[in-house]
């Protein structure tokens, strides 16, 4: 795989994650605001449709199938509940030990968090599958 591929499959990256972003924020805001949903279930079905929506456009825009599909989505959820736990420690050490500001935080964590998923997807989910992007 040569560097104009990789960068390829990043750029992709970037706007599959985009794309779960923004359906995890709007269907958190709709279930917590208008219909007054508590925030943490609000949150935990937001990362599941959310976790959803990243799998199926990254398969659809980037990633050719692994095999089995079942497999492929428990990796996929077991990928995202690991980088979710990754994103709550990296902010709290960020903010309670190191003193970063929250929002600085939540920007150092997004950033390792999708460097974890990415890489992950790219080389253990699909690999091997994705020498040449879709």
């Amino acid at each position: 795989m040569n560097f104009k591929n990789n960068t390829k499959q990043l750029i992709l990256y970037l706007i599959v994650g985009g794309i779960a972003t923004v359906v995890e924020w709007v269907l958190f805001y709709i279930l917590n605001t208008p219909l007054r949903i508590n925030y943490l279930f609000a949150t935990a079905l937001a990362f599941v449709i959310s976790t959803f929506s990243n799998w199926l456009a990254g398969r659809l825009i980037m990633f050719k199938p692994s095999g089995k599909l079942w497999v492929e989505l428990v990796q996929i959820y077991l990928t995202s509940i690991v980088g979710l736990l990754m994103n709550l420690g990296i902010m709290w050490l960020a903010v309670e030990i190191f003193g970063i500001v929250e929002f600085a935080s939540k920007m150092l964590a997004t950033a390792l968090v999708f460097s974890w998923n990415f890489l992950i997807r790219k080389f253990v989910i699909y690999k091997g599958k994705n020498d040449e992007i879709l």
